[in-house]
């Protein structure tokens, strides 16, 4: 099957403006940068950032499942997200109670403290 190209933006630029496809763009307001104040919120926002490309390009694949370059695009999103989330569940603990950072005695869930009481 074909595979038509689809043009997209970098994570960053359709976080920021709500959608991964500039042809679908509607541009309703003001689209702001986000200054993280810290690595641990940088890192937070990267994780959001990822997140938000992988829901955009699950949607377009749920309709084109067949594209190939699509589904290796959110392949390589994905372990980027894993790899950001690994970095900061080192620095700053586990994000989920799914978190491999977990498995091991004592529990560390509720070890460190929340991001608001930092």
């Amino acid at each position: 099957m074909y595979n038509k190209p689809v043009e997209l933006f970098e994570p960053y630029q359709g976080f920021i403006r709500g959608n991964m496809f500039p042809s679908l763009f509607d541009q309703y307001g003001k689209i702001y940068d986000i200054k993280p104040m810290n690595e641990q919120a940088e890192l937070l926002t990267y994780i959001d950032i990822f997140d938000f490309a992988l829901i955009d390009l699950n949607l377009y694949l749920d309709v084109h499942p067949d594209n190939a370059k699509m589904i290796e695009l959110y392949n390589s999103l994905l372990q980027e997200k894993k790899s950001m989330m690994r970095k900061y569940e080192e620095n700053y603990g586990p994000l989920t109670t799914g978190s491999s950072s977990l498995n091991c005695v004592p529990w560390s869930w509720d070890n460190n403290p929340w991001p608001w009481e930092e």
